[in-house]
């Protein structure tokens, strides 16, 4: 068993102007460091895997076919391994 954590964020060449909205908003709050905001999804999945590859493998076309655009939208994620419920891996 894994728990996928996937980063799903825009890619650098589409506009965001749901960021802009927050850079704008943070300025406003004084915060003029910030010089740029992207917004993404961060989602967790728990797979039901026993082998890192087969559930590398399920994130991969969950993203690709649900979580996210592959037109506007890049992702990535990290596996973690969850151990079973006798306390081993």
């Amino acid at each position: 068993m894994f728990q996928a954590q996937i980063f799903v964020t825009l890619k650098p060449t589409v506009n965001d102007p749901q960021g802009l909205t927050v850079m704008a908003s943070l300025h406003r709050l004084g915060f003029n460091n910030a010089d740029d905001v992207r917004v993404g999804k961060y989602l967790l999945v728990d797979v039901n895997e026993a082998d890192r590859a087969e559930a590398e493998h399920s994130v991969t076309h969950m993203c690709e076919q649900l979580l996210a655009n592959p037109v506007i939208e890049d992702f990535r994620f990290d596996l973690v391994e969850i151990p079973n419920a006798t306390g081993t891996s």
